[in-house]
């Protein structure tokens, strides 16, 4: 089992997660972070430090979609190991439904 980052995280992107990790399996696109699924140890200590719960089991109902898409862009996005602030707008997006039609980029984050 692996956990993965849905698109709750889109326009939000706190890296809270980032932090506690304890085998630095986060990858960072512009605007959400993903998980490395064959670097994630399943421990779940991430999952209850992100405040958009954008963080779940790969074991939840129609989560392949999620799986797919973390498991492509952790392959070519950078990898980051610390936490940064949240976008200024990231609370005005916590809960917003259709974010993955609307927001989302496939475009590489800064990493470390």
């Amino acid at each position: 089992m692996t956990y993965v980052v849905t698109d709750a995280c889109i326009k939000c992107k706190y890296t809270d997660c980032v932090e506690v990790c304890p085998v630095d399996c986060f990858y960072e696109g512009e605007n959400m972070l993903v998980i490395n699924p064959s670097e994630c140890i399943d421990c779940g200590v991430c999952e209850p430090e992100c405040p958009a719960e954008a963080i779940l089991p790969d074991t939840e109902n129609n989560i392949e979609k999620w799986l797919e898409l973390n498991t492509k862009f952790s392959a070519e996005w950078p990898n980051i190991t610390e936490k940064k602030d949240p976008p200024a707008d990231a609370d005005d997006h916590k809960g917003e439904e259709g974010k993955f039609e609307k927001h989302f980029s496939s475009e590489p984050g800064e990493g470390d």
